[in-house]
């Protein structure tokens, strides 16, 4: 919006607003010694230096344009106007040069805070908007190829094996869940005793990822690893406790243990904990279990996202007859 200062006399300045509507008019009503002309359709303020400058905080967005006797009398004005347009370039060249403002961080945080996001997430979706900013910087910005991964999965016996290999009662009920529940690392860390419904096999997660409860399946031999570490270990209020008083174990603890059993299993597979996951997704395709029970198991919002374990499942590859193999191989 513009607005127009206008030389009256030695006390008084005229404001001449471009639009009189509610929102507009607050500015001007805020203004002390304010007066409104009806006949001129124009308000006056009081020709002083802290009143003037009151009026241009009060429209700091807005564009000012004065008199010829206003700007030899009031250069200060020009000046500040000159100062506020540097400003405004300064702010918009940062933003062009992909620079990030510690204001808005605290507005993506509040944003996310207010959508009910982990924190987690949140610090992750804060990270990753502060390295498309630095990535601005100094660059045309290319939108990458979206890589496309399939999942890293264990086969039936190797994840046999890896369970044989751990010793440790509370470890071993930590992987036998992890597997056979097809749970994230984080949801297992956070797992009370309580969620362990034996009567209907059925194991609750609580707010898990999206902060969404859902229930998955409780294995009968998993439930008899998990009794047998909680008749030795009486843990109380949560299933894994860590080693400080009411703190449930760390996920890289977690996966300490499962590297552990990895090597100790002999398989060399660049797996994480997080495999075991997949493996029990990818197995259950294997058996004929449809996709639609798997995506409820696994808690996927999309579908989309239980259908890549498709592409590493052997169930239908594993009818396909290479041609080498259909005409007996090579001979010597």
């Amino acid at each position: 919006m513009k607005i127009n200062l206008l030389y009256r006399d030695e006390k008084t300045i005229g404001v001449r607003l471009e639009r009189y509507g509610v929102k507009e008019r607050e500015g001007i009503r805020s203004i002390p010694g304010r007066k409104w002309v009806p006949d001129e359709k124009i308000w006056t303020i009081p020709y002083s230096i802290p009143v003037v400058e009151s009026l241009l905080e009060a429209y700091r967005s807005c564009e000012f344009e004065c008199d010829e006797h206003l700007n030899k009398e009031l250069p200060y004005i020009r000046e500040w106007l000159d100062r506020r347009g540097a400003q405004a370039n300064a702010v918009l060249s940062s933003s062009e040069r992909g620079e990030w403002n510690p204001d808005q961080r605290k507005e993506l945080r509040d944003s996310l805070v207010a959508r009910g996001y982990s924190s987690k997430t949140i610090k992750a979706y804060i990270s990753q908007t502060e390295r498309f900013f630095a990535d601005l910087q100094g660059t045309d910005y290319v939108r990458p190829k979206k890589e496309s991964k399939l999942p890293d999965v264990l086969s039936l016996n190797e994840v046999m094996r890896l369970l044989k290999a751990v010793k440790n009662p509370k470890h071993r009920a930590i992987l036998y869940l992890t597997y056979t529940s097809g749970l994230r690392v984080s949801e297992v860390m956070r797992l009370r005793p309580e969620d362990c419904d034996r009567e209907r096999k059925v194991l609750k997660v609580r707010q898990g990822k999206g902060r969404k409860d859902r229930q998955t399946l409780l294995s009968e031999t998993a439930f008899a690893v998990v009794e047998q570490y909680i008749g030795a270990k009486q843990p109380e209020n949560w299933l894994f406790p860590g080693q400080r008083e009411g703190r449930h174990l760390t996920e890289r603890s977690a996966q300490k243990v499962f590297e552990k059993a990895l090597a100790e299993a002999g398989i060399r597979k660049q797996v994480s904990i997080h495999s075991l996951r997949h493996s029990f997704a990818t197995h259950l395709l294997e058996n004929g279990i449809d996709l639609r029970y798997i995506q409820e198991l696994l808690g996927h919002q999309n579908v989309r996202t239980t259908e890549r374990y498709i592409h590493v499942s052997k169930r239908d590859i594993g009818r396909i007859q290479s041609p080498l193999d259909r005409i007996g191989g090579l001979e010597d």
